[in-house]
C-alpha cells in the first residue's frame, strides 16, 4: 500500500482521541479544584487561621457560578462518541446552566451559613474536610444535569451523594448525627443499587448507555428482551425516586435534618432536591419519553401521596417539642417534593414536555432561595435555642424585627400568598401544569395541599409576631449570617417583582 493510501485509510478512521471543552465543563471542575485546595491548605494553615478556609470555598462557588456566563451563547458539548459528534457525555444546554445555577447558588448560600456554624463547632467539626466534603458534593451536583449518559450520570449522583452522608455525621461524639448518617447512607445506598440494576438491564436490552440512543434503540428491542428493558425502566425510576425523597421513599428526611448541621440540612433540602429532580428528568424526558404512558401515571401517583404526607407530617408537628422548627421544614421539604413532581408527571401525557418540565425547573428555582432563607433564620435563633423549637420564635419580632419579618416572607412565599408572590406564581404554574395536561383530580389533589399548608404556615408566621414568654433572647446575626439572609431576601423579594421572569428562564429551549 502506498503511503497516500495508508495516511487516507488512518483519517477514515475516527480517532478516540478528543479535545476536552474546559470551558464547557469549566463549573464542576473549578468547584473540585477549590476542593482539592482547600483539603491540602488545610495541612498547612494554622488552627486560628481555619475560618479563612471557609472563606476561600465561599470565592471558589462564587467563581464557579461565573463560569456560567460564558456558557450562555450556546450549546456546548464534549466527551463525545468518536465518528459521531451529536451524541456525547457531557453537554452544557440551557437546562444544565439553569440546573448548575441553582446548585451552585444554592451550595454558596449554604456555606455562607457553614461558615459561622463551622467557626462554633470547630471542635467537634474538622475545617478542612468539612469544606472539601462540602465543595466535592457540589462538584458532582453540577455535573449531575450536563451527563447524558447513565454511567455519567450514576457516577455524578454518587459523588454528590457520598460525601453528604460524611457532612451529615460529621459532628465528633454526637448520637443523633450518626444516626442521621446512617439512615441518609442506608437509604442511598439502596437507591444506588436499585438504579444499578435498572441501568444494567436497560444497557443488556438496548446496548448503549446514551441517553438519546436509549430513547431510540428501547422502542425496538427484540421481543425476548422486552420484558428486560421494561424491568429496567421501572427499577431506574424507583431508584430516582429515592433520591427525590418520594414517598414511601422519604423516611430518612425529618432524621437526617435534625440531625446534620443545620446548614447542611439546608443544603439537603434544596441541592439533594436538585440532584434528584435533575436526574428524574434527565431519565424520563430524554431516556424513556417511549415509556410515557408508564411513568406519568406512576409519577402522578406518587405526586399526590409525597405533597399530603409530607403536608400531613407537617401539620402534626407540635411546637413544644425538641427540634420542632426543623421537622417542620423537614416534612414541608417533602410536601414541596409532591408540586415539584406534578409538572414531570404532566411531561408523560402531552407532546410539548418541555415546557411542563420548565414549570418544575422555575418551582425549583423559587423554593431553593426562600427555604434557604428561612433556614437562615432557623440558624440564627439556632444560635440561642439550641432546641430550635417552635415555640422558640415567639415574639421574635420585639427582639430581631427584621429577621422576624424576613422569616414571615419566607413562609407566605412558600405558603402561596402575597406579598410572597413568586410562591403564588410557582403554584399557579404547577397547578395549570396538571390541568392542561388533563389530570384534574392531581390538581384537585394539590389545592387541598396548599390549603393543608397554609395551617401551619401561617401559624408559624403569627407566632413571630406575638408577645414573647419571660425575658425576650436576643439573637447575635454574624456576618455571613447576615449575607445570607439578605441574599435570600432581595432575591425573594425581586422574584416576587417580577416572577414572570422566572419562568421565561428556566423553560426557555430546556434540551
Amino acid at each position: 500500500m502506498s503511503a497516500l493510501a495508508q495516511a487516507l485509510a488512518e483519517s477514515a478512521v475516527p480517532s478516540a482521541v478528543q479535545s476536552v471543552d474546559w470551558l464547557a465543563i469549566a463549573p464542576p471542575t473549578v468547584t473540585a479544584l477549590v476542593g482539592l485546595a482547600v483539603l491540602v491548605a488545610d495541612l498547612f494553615v494554622p488552627e486560628a487561621r481555619k475560618p479563612l478556609l471557609g472563606w476561600v470555598s465561599v470565592a471558589g462557588l462564587a467563581v464557579a457560578a461565573l463560569t456560567l456566563l460564558p456558557l450562555l451563547d450556546g450549546d456546548r458539548s464534549t466527551f463525545c462518541l468518536p465518528g459521531n459528534p451529536r451524541v456525547c457525555s457531557y453537554t452544557a444546554d440551557h437546562f444544565t446552566l439553569v440546573i448548575q445555577f441553582l446548585v451552585l447558588g444554592g451550595a454558596l448560600l449554604a456555606a455562607l451559613l457553614s461558615v459561622t456554624n463551622v467557626q462554633d463547632e470547630h471542635r467537634r467539626v474538622p475545617a478542612g474536610e468539612f469544606w472539601f466534603l462540602l465543595l466535592s458534593s457540589a462538584a458532582g451536583a453540577a455535573l449531575l444535569p450536563a451527563s447524558r449518559d447513565l454511567a455519567t450520570l450514576v457516577v455524578a449522583l454518587e459523588v454528590a451523594s457520598l460525601p453528604a452522608f460524611a457532612l451529615v455525621g460529621i459532628r465528633h461524639g454526637d448520637k443523633r448525627s450518626s444516626e442521621a448518617a446512617l439512615k441518609f447512607f442506608l437509604s442511598s445506598v439502596t437507591a444506588t443499587a436499585v438504579s444499578l440494576m435498572g441501568i444494567s438491564f436497560v444497557y443488556a436490552s438496548t446496548g448503549t448507555l446514551y441517553l438519546t440512543q436509549v430513547a431510540q434503540r428501547i422502542q425496538h428491542v427484540d421481543g425476548q428482551l422486552h420484558t428486560l428493558a421494561q424491568t429496567g425502566v421501572v427499577l431506574t425510576l424507583v431508584g430516582f425516586a429515592f433520591k427525590t425523597a418520594a414517598v414511601p421513599f422519604h423516611f430518612w428526611v425529618p432524621d437526617t435534618y435534625v440531625g446534620a448541621p443545620l446548614p447542611i440540612a439546608a443544603y439537603l433540602s434544596v441541592v439533594g432536591k436538585a440532584v434528584g429532580f435533575s436526574g428524574l428528568i434527565l431519565v424520563t424526558v430524554l431516556a424513556f419519553p417511549s415509556y410515557a404512558d408508564v411513568w406519568g401515571p406512576a409519577l402522578a401517583a406518587l405526586a399526590a401521596l409525597t405533597m399530603t404526607v409530607g403536608n400531613v407530617g407537617a401539620l402534626r408537628q407540635k411546637a413544644t417539642r425538641a427540634y420542632s422548627a426543623v421537622r417542620l421544614l423537614a416534612w414541608s421539604s417533602v410536601g414541596q417534593a409532591g408540586y415539584l413532581l406534578v409538572p414531570i408527571a404532566a411531561a408523560g401525557y402531552v407532546r410539548a414536555g418541555q415546557k411542563a418540565i420548565g414549570s418544575t425547573v422555575a418551582y425549583a428555582l423559587m423554593y431553593a432561595a426562600v427555604n434557604l432563607g428561612a433556614f437562615a433564620v432557623a440558624a440564627v435563633v439556632g444560635r440561642s435555642k439550641s432546641l430550635n423549637r417552635i415555640s422558640d420564635y415567639r415574639g421574635l419580632y420585639a427582639t430581631n424585627p427584621v429577621t422576624a419579618l424576613l422569616l414571615a416572607f419566607f413562609l407566605l412565599c412558600l405558603a402561596g400568598l402575597p406579598p410572597g408572590v413568586i410562591g403564588l406564581f410557582a403554584k399557579v404554574t404547577v397547578f395549570a401544569t396538571a390541568v392542561d395536561a388533563g389530570l384534574g383530580w392531581l390538581a384537585v389533589v394539590m389545592a387541598v395541599n396548599v390549603v393543608i399548608a397554609l395551617f401551619y404556615y401561617l401559624q408559624w408566621a403569627a407566632l413571630l409576631f406575638r408577645a414573647p414568654e419571660g425575658e425576650p433572647a436576643r439573637h447575635r446575626v454574624p456576618a455571613p449570617l447576615t449575607a445570607a439572609l439578605a441574599l435570600t431576601g432581595v432575591l425573594g423579594v425581586a422574584l416576587s417583582g417580577a416572577p414572570q421572569l422566572v419562568l421565561r428562564f428556566a423553560a426557555t429551549g430546556l434540551f
